[in-house]
């Protein structure tokens, strides 16, 4: 099962996004678009809600 992490070398705020994609082999700036369209559809604030919560769930990737 894979573990999900924030990522260290592909963030542009908090690395969840690029956690995202590093976890599930996929490009990093399509997640951030799929992101904003949401976003936009949606509403600001919940998206934004959503993204603090992962940003203080999601855990550090370990070093290794």
């Amino acid at each position: 099962m894979k573990k999900l992490y924030l990522s260290k070398n592909d963030r542009k705020i908090a690395g969840i996004c690029g956690g995202i994609g590093e976890t599930y082999d996929r490009d990093p700036t399509l997640i951030r678009l799929m992101l904003v369209f949401i976003c936009l559809v949606t509403a600001v604030l919940p998206v934004v809600i959503t993204y603090l919560i992962g940003w203080i769930v999601i855990p550090q990737k370990p070093t290794e």
